[in-house]
């Protein structure tokens, strides 16, 4: 998924990307039912249905999931509150967006609520043609003013990430009869009409406004989807029932999916509870994240005999980066020695053998898997990109790929605390009586807070490592809640962290890693990463017009973000573990970007 950037190569050109803007929109463009951001789509004009799913799945049966922790509100696009699981857009069944993401392509979207979408050669605007069924779950027809409403209410009132998008676009005007066009501040993000496309959820205009769009609320709003909000026990349990009147039943986005006629989430208060819920036969599905308990706590008798399947699902996608994260805004982080030291003295061989049951791949890119992982030094498209900040960016860049360092096993990483030692020394932290200092005087402490009890056992091996060379790192395990705020307030020293890639990496990198987000409040940059060559290549990946393109611009950042070691990376899954009692049924193909739950359906179902 990509999210936002700002205009790249003339972004000190104000005008000429005003002027750009400008031309673009006299451009002509054909209406079409599906928008790529590099290639043609894989399903032409008039398709049956995605080859990925049954397009003869059975209707009825209920699905019966879990969530940790608690809910207080049904509005998933504002800051306050935590939502309920289920309701977010991203999940498919309740809120819905112009066009559907297929999950077999590298980025494409087809339209869904949009019956066609227009786009010109440059990318200036797109243009959106509604279908004329779009309609709410009460009958209501959705509207060009419920697209413009949505459009103007997310980028002033909604969650940051979607304000910087969305505010990139300088008009919403209606065309025609069910049109409706977005046009640019600039033209220089290829990626920005698939993000007004994929990712804008359509809001009711009417619904909101009697209501307070800002604040939380347990009131199911109004939308568009194949479900609706049958039952709320707030921060216990909700309930969605299959809408029998969904406008887009038929829609070949949706054939084969949205199978269930209700689906249960109840919540669970940590991990340990939920899982012994499931063997209970208590709810029917859980996606494993956990290589250890799935290693040691599934051989339970339903999986013995055969009524639960344990599955690891092969997908496409890069691994993503997990990630012990640096706060580069405290000041003891600002030397990148110190930050390899600290990576030296992660010993990831031993804790995978003795603490995850060999479960885990060591992460040396958050492209790992695809071939947007560096490989060999730069050179062609990737090297041109890099080479204006040579001098800039450590000199690591222009040579083999990172690669962290690494161990025998045995517990005993003698070789790699002796070389983060000296890196502590040259950084001016050295010892004085068992302890890092400064000449400020000032002893290195550092604190790993952490929200998941099985991550644990894996602060306090590093910890442990960490005293060795002189570092105090005590482990502090906090709630959901508590460490949600300590993360939006950039109160912390070193966390638990994800960041999710897909093979069409963009918008959502300069969330992750850009300059404008580093002190964004609730943001996604929680390392504060402000590097001008990040944001460059993060540029060029929205710019990227070809394939070679967007792989050379995603190999160039990874490298300039593995080698200044903003963050520790850590590990990653071999694929999507997947126990499910058998009466869940699945479909044989699993797409590259693996297995959703509208694919599903309930095998009793007649």
């Amino acid at each position: 998924m990509r999210e936002f950037l700002t205009c790249p190569i003339l972004r000190n050109l104000g005008f000429a990307c005003l002027l750009t803007s400008a031309v673009s929109t006299s451009v002509s463009a054909a209406p079409e039912h599906a928008i790529t951001m590099l290639g043609s789509a894989k399903y032409a004009s008039g398709f049956d249905h995605f080859d990925y799913v049954n397009a003869d799945a059975p209707k009825g049966g209920n699905l019966r999931l879990h969530a940790l922790g608690s809910f207080d509100t049904l509005n998933p696009y504002i800051v306050r509150g935590k939502p309920a699981a289920g309701v977010h857009h991203g999940f498919g069944m309740y809120f819905e967006t112009l066009a559907k993401r297929s999950r077999d392509e590298p980025f494409t979207l087809y339209g869904l609520l949009a019956e066609s979408i227009e786009t010109p050669g440059d990318r200036g605007w797109v243009e959106f043609t509604l279908h004329p069924d779009a309609a709410f779950s009460d009958g209501a027809p959705l509207t060009v003013a419920d697209v413009v409403f949505s459009w103007e209410i997310l980028k002033t009132k909604g969650l940051p990430n979607a304000r910087a998008t969305w505010s990139r676009v300088t008009t919403v005007a209606e065309t025609g009869s069910r049109r409706v066009r977005f046009t640019f501040a600039d033209n220089t993000d290829r990626e920005l009409p698939l993000l007004i496309a994929g990712f804008m959820p359509i809001l009711s205009k009417d619904w909101w406004a009697t209501r307070e769009f800002g604040t939380t609320t347990l009131e199911p709003p109004l939308a568009s989807g194949p479900y609706v909000i049958e039952e709320v026990d707030p921060g216990r349990k909700i309930v969605y029932r299959r809408n029998p009147d969904y406008w887009g039943r038929a829609r070949a986005v949706n054939r084969g999916q949205h199978n269930f006629d209700r689906i249960q989430y109840d919540y669970f208060r940590d991990a340990s509870v939920a899982l012994e819920a499931f063997k209970a036969g208590d709810y029917d599905l859980r996606f494993e994240g956990d290589a250890t308990r799935w290693a040691t706590q599934y051989a339970f008798p339903a999986a013995n005999v055969g009524r639960v399947d344990l599955s690891v699902l092969s997908t496409g996608t890069p691994s993503g980066l997990s990630a012990l994260t640096f706060n580069l805004r405290k000041p003891k982080f600002a030397d990148l020695r110190v930050r390899e030291a600290l990576t030296n003295a992660f010993d990831f061989e031993w804790i995978n053998k003795a603490l995850l049951h060999d479960g885990y791949r060591r992460t040396t890119s958050m492209f790992t898997g695809s071939d947007m992982a560096p490989v060999g030094p730069p050179e062609g498209t990737e090297l041109a990109l890099l080479e204006p900040w040579r001098g800039k960016i450590p000199n690591a860049v222009f040579g083999p790929p990172y690669s962290p360092p690494a161990t025998d096993g045995a517990g005993r990483p003698r070789a790699n605390l002796k070389r983060a030692a000296a890196l502590l020394d040259a950084a001016g932290w050295t010892i004085q009586d068992g302890k890092r200092m400064n000449a400020a005087g000032n002893s290195f402490r550092l604190e790993i807070t952490i929200r998941r009890p099985s991550n644990e056992k894996i602060a306090l091996a590093y910890a442990r490592n960490l005293k060795r060379i002189g570092i105090d790192a005590p482990v502090r395990l906090v709630e959901s809640a508590q460490f949600q705020g300590m993360i939006d307030t950039y109160d912390f020293d070193m966390v638990f962290g994800f960041w999710g890639v897909t093979l069409s990496p963009g918008n959502e990198q300069q969330n992750y890693w850009g300059a404008q987000t580093s002190n964004q409040p609730g943001g996604r940059n929680w390392a504060g990463v402000s590097d001008p060559a990040v944001d460059a290549m993060i540029n060029a990946l929205g710019a990227a017009k070809s394939r070679n393109e967007l792989v050379a611009a995603a190999r160039a950042l990874d490298r300039i973000l593995m080698w200044n070691h903003y963050v520790l990376p850590l590990y990653h899954d071999p694929g999507q573990r997947l126990a499910r009692w058998s009466r869940i049924a699945r479909p044989d193909i699993v797409p590259v970007y693996g297995l959703r739950l509208e694919t599903l359906w309930d095998a009793n179902a007649n």
